[in-house]
């Protein structure tokens, strides 16, 4: 049986996975499960899919991050 951090997180996870496909329509879930814990690769992967800065990238990732409350 899962603990209710184990769930928590996972929640999480998935509320953080909606917004970035919100963000960036081109994410799918498959991609986003690929890079899971993998911050500077999903980041590399959203500017070469989307071409936009890396900066943008990342302040909007930290943004949608301390929205949904999920530390990545």
């Amino acid at each position: 049986m899962s603990s209710p951090t184990k769930q928590q997180a996972k929640g999480a996870w998935k509320q953080f996975k909606g917004r970035l496909q919100e963000a960036w329509g081109v994410l799918t879930d498959d991609d986003l499960d690929r890079y899971e814990g993998k911050r500077e690769r999903l980041e590399g992967y959203i500017q070469e899919k989307t071409g936009e800065q890396r900066q943008a990238i990342r302040d909007k990732i930290d943004e949608i991050s301390r929205k949904v409350k999920y530390n990545f």
